[in-house]
């Protein structure tokens, strides 16, 4: 090959290659070729395939032997730098040689964006300039041309652009995409005085006087990205990229701090004084080299370009970068923690960038409205007279740089103050509270003013959520309560928390401040009506922040909790009396949703066990809205109307036992007046006494006692239709947008593998059952009901889904679809759920209801577990009355009140014995063939 032009100087770092003996094999290659360009190709394809193969297996050998992302992002980059470099070479000396290039026919290739940073991720994107003195020529343009085939045929994803510097700096101007790849510009090959034209005029003509707009854009790129890929840092399938707190955050913050510093060829790391201080700078690093790694590690083991941290490669992750169990917390969740950890410290750098832009004036305060607050100045002059504190432009700041030193209780008091005054808190300050950190001690800790601030602010009617959260972040909140600081950043390995469990307390407590203030009437009518009666709101705050707060231990978090909140509530300000109530609800904050979703509300016994388990109003009230919060903060979609249905079921049922009432009317006396109610609905509906008393007949008493008279009335409209359809046979169907369920009842023929068939239709149709509730009349006709999860929010598409379903059952029942066919159709299981293990459970409880065996299945949930399960309860000859389904995730939770076929519990151990072994089979994933 001919002499090469000027290029960059070539890294420290090996490429992975010897660049000169590859030069000469292909000059080799093209010589043995007949110097023909077009039948050299498929060698040096091929030759170039193989450098990047063997670059990638060594990399990836690098990065499993030292475990530093970084080197192995750069030794990446300086490949593809070689690579490039190869290519031009080969492309100018044997397909468009030039012995005597003229001014025009040289250029510089240059890399833009990440790869203009020097970091290259396995899967990233390769983003090249092809810089020209001045208009395209054809020899620019074959050469531009040749190359871009070539790195397109290796597979490799190129963005790029040819233009002259005007040309670049016109579109700089114009777009802050374009700027900001300009920005991050680097000199690959080529002459050098070009590039560093391009860089001078950049910084004079595109940088210089354009900061602020630059800033307020890239700032508000950052806001738009985070909604995209999540808001909360927090989230816990986070993007390691774009997510909040991931690199892009780390790369927003490069480009801020070089605009700041001018963009020029001096700022090329402007991650350093005056704008970083050295423990900052160190902060920066760190985090940077382990999202490096982790994102490395990431794309090799999808083999793919994946920025999502989904629960299915996080366990091989944790084990790559050797995260194993301890003190109660898996590997994969250690690993997690410190991944959100360094979230956390890219948060914080991002606050402090802001700060360097807001004294320079650079960024548009969020609090400038304030000026034109008329009651703003007294506000500011009543801060500063009665604290420590001051109002500066909406922040609020510190009087001097020794507040916190001089009295430590201003580190809680700061938050306190910017809680009753809603300002912003002045950036300055959040660095100033990092460096006090060692005042938060014991002593802090047991001050009797701080914990009353505290309290005051756990309890306070406007947004304690965004106070706790900023305290969080901060770093106060976890030093203040150490039990606390225990739970942050804690991730729980599964699929039903969407949150950590510090970011989940956090946002319990919201819920219950939008209770308390009144403003969840539509969503939780019940919770509304209940804040308005208890005695002690207080308890509800302090047991909301706490109750998981214990997570992570080896014990029951539950029992563990209420330990810690005896040992806390007293330091904070609590009553003994106080303190106990806080206790009991976080021991029991599980029980209400448990109970709802799992046992038959019906059943007297469940009722009565409930009704023993809160004793008093009080205590019921403040565990129902204890349980609407803990359930609203899991995740934006966990929360739906049917649990807020269940909740508000099991309270009314159970008040007038825990009030004193007669629970009332005996079992008779409740079934005589069911059967009249309907009488007299039927008379107000037109319909003949007769058919109401035919209907009547047809039922078992257990009939009247679970089923309101509304239903009643819609289950004999739907016999009349069977009746009259000529196979005995209908469906009919209800949908509640509140609830988020819809309720497919379905009368047949009843026969023992019934139950099953309606299950196995229902998967087939990617329907999720909630809930199932059985009924068989007296002349041997089943009557069972499915409530299923809503999946449309349009009533009449919801109502077509139904109607599929419906068709669905009617075409088995007359065999004219196998379910077999329709099973092995149904939609397989996300890949997230192979990630999980749960280990099968099988619980026989004879004491929970006094006519029924409860068998309560747990397991690993996929489609069509229900009825597999339904299936094998059939095989096995037992009579489903009721199922109560939950999901918690991946895991689900099924609840079956049975008999035998005596219509008697299931009382002998070899019998109960053999339902375990068949039913923890199908929970292991072992059913037998679905049957036609």
């Amino acid at each position: 090959m001919s002499a090469s032009p000027a290029r960059a100087a070539s890294p420290d770092k090996t490429p992975y290659f010897d660049p000169v003996s590859v030069r000469l094999e292909l000059t080799g290659m093209f010589c043995a070729s007949g110097e023909n360009p077009v039948a050299a190709r498929p060698a040096l394809l091929e030759r170039l395939k193989q450098l990047i193969r063997e670059a990638r297996v060594q990399a990836r050998a690098g990065l499993d032997a030292d475990g530093n992302g970084r080197r192995c992002a750069e030794g990446l980059s300086n490949f593809t730098d070689e690579l490039i470099r190869l290519i031009y070479d080969y492309t100018t000396a044997h397909v468009y040689r030039t012995d005597n290039p003229s001014d025009a026919e040289h250029m510089a290739v240059i890399a833009t964006g990440g790869y203009g940073r020097g970091l290259l991720a396995p899967g990233s994107d390769i983003d090249l300039l092809f810089l020209l003195p001045y208009k395209q020529t054809p020899w620019g343009e074959s050469v531009v041309e040749y190359m871009l085939m070539l790195l397109w045929d290796l597979n490799l994803k190129v963005g790029h652009a040819t233009r002259t510097i005007d040309q670049c700096l016109k579109f700089a101007l114009a777009d802050m995409t374009t700027r900001t790849a300009v920005l991050d510009s680097r000199l690959i090959l080529g002459v050098r005085s070009l590039f560093e034209t391009l860089e001078a005029r950049f910084a004079a003509e595109v940088v210089r006087g354009t900061a602020a707009a630059f800033i307020e854009a890239k700032l508000a790129e950052r806001d738009t990205r985070h909604k995209r890929s999540g808001e909360s840092r927090y989230l816990v399938e986070p993007n390691i990229k774009d997510g909040k707190g991931g690199l892009r955050d780390l790369h927003t913050l490069h480009w801020l701090a070089r605009y700041m510093a001018g963009g020029g060829p001096d700022t090329r790391d402007p991650i350093r004084e005056p704008i970083f201080t050295r423990t900052e700078q160190h902060t920066f690093r760190h985090c940077e080299d382990f999202l490096w790694t982790v994102r490395c590690h990431l794309h090799f083991l999808a083999d793919r370009p994946e920025e999502r941290l989904s629960f299915d490669r996080q366990p091989a992750l944790a084990q790559r970068l050797g995260y194993q169990a301890r003190r109660g917390l898996k590997g994969v969740e250690r690993f997690m923690k410190h991944y959100f950890l360094i979230a956390k410290d890219v948060g914080d750098l991002t606050t402090v960038l802001c700060s360097g832009l807001e004294v320079q004036q650079m960024k548009r305060s969020p609090g400038l409205d304030a000026l034109f607050d008329p009651l703003g100045w007294r506000r500011r002059r009543r801060i500063r007279r009665i604290s420590d504190f001051r109002i500066d432009n909406g922040r609020l700041n510190v009087a001097d740089a020794d507040v916190f030193r001089r009295d430590p209780v201003n580190l809680i008091r700061f938050f306190a103050y910017a809680e009753e005054t809603s300002t912003f808190l002045h950036p300055q300050v959040l660095r100033l509270i990092r460096q006090s950190m060692r005042l938060i001690d014991d002593t802090l800790r047991n001050d009797p003013e701080a914990n009353r601030i505290f309290l005051g602010l756990l309890t306070a009617p406007g947004n304690p959520e965004a106070t706790l959260r900023r305290m969080n972040e901060a770093g106060v909140l976890g030093r203040f309560i150490p039990e606390f600081g225990t739970v942050v950043s804690m991730m729980q390995f599964n699929m039903y928390h969407h949150y950590t469990v510090d970011e989940h307390l956090i946002r319990t407590v919201g819920v219950v401040s939008e209770i308390d203030r009144g403003e969840a009437g539509q969503m939780h009518p019940l919770a509304d009506k209940l804040i308005k009666t208890v005695e002690n709101r207080r308890v509800l705050h302090v047991a909301a922040f706490l109750h998981d707060i214990a997570k992570g231990r080896p014990e029951d978090h539950s029992i563990a909790g209420a330990r810690v909140a005896r040992h806390l509530c007293p330091r904070l300000g609590l009553t003994p009396a106080e303190t106990e109530l806080v206790a009991w609800l976080i021991e029991h904050h599980l029980d209400m949703s448990t109970i709802a979703q799992s046992r038959d509300l019906s059943d007297p016994k469940t009722i009565r066990d409930f009704a023993d388990i809160v004793q008093t109003m009080e205590r019921m009230a403040l565990l129902l809205m204890l349980t609407v919060a803990d359930i609203r903060a899991v995740g934006p979609t966990t929360w739906n109307g049917w649990k807020g249905q269940l909740l508000r079921t099991l309270f009314n049922e159970t008040a007038p036992l825990v009030e004193g009432r007669s629970a009332a009317k005996g079992q008779a006396e409740r079934i005589a007046e069911a059967k009249q109610a309907l009488q007299e609905a039927c008379a107000a509906a037109a319909i003949a006494q007769t058919t109401g008393s035919a209907f009547i007949d047809r039922h078992y008493p257990e009939y009247w006692i679970k089923t309101d008279t509304k239903r009643q009335l819609d289950h004999l409209r739907l016999a009349e239709r069977a009746e009259a359809s000529g196979i005995n046979f209908a469906t009919s169907f209800q949908t509640d947008a509140f609830t988020a369920v819809t309720e497919l009842s379905v009368m047949a023929p009843n026969h023992a593998r019934l139950l099953a068939l309606f299950a196995g239709a229902c998967a087939a149709t990617g329907a999720n059952i909630v809930g199932a509730h059985v009924a068989t009349t007296r002349d041997g006709f089943a009557l069972d009901t499915f409530l299923l999860q809503r999946e449309f929010d349009e009533d009449d598409d919801e109502r077509r889904r139904a109607s599929r379903i419906g068709a669905t059952i009617e075409k088995l029942l007359v065999g004219k679809e196998r379910l077999s066919t329709l099973m092995a159709k149904k939609r397989e299981p996300r890949s997230a759920l192979r990630a999980f293990t749960v280990t099968p459970e099988v619980i026989i409880d004879n004491t929970v209801s006094d006519q029924f065996t409860v068998i309560e299945v747990a397991g690993l949930d996929r489609p069509g577990l229900l009825y597999e399960l339904t299936s094998a309860l059939s095989d096995l000859n037992l009579d489903i009355t009721s199922a109560h389904i939950t999901t918690f995730g991946e895991r689900a939770v099924d609840a079956f009140y049975v008999t035998d076929l005596t219509n008697k519990k299931v009382t002998a151990s070899p019998r109960q014995e053999a339902i375990k072994q068949r039913l923890e089979t199908v929970l292991a994933g072992s059913p037998e063939t679905v049957k036609a």
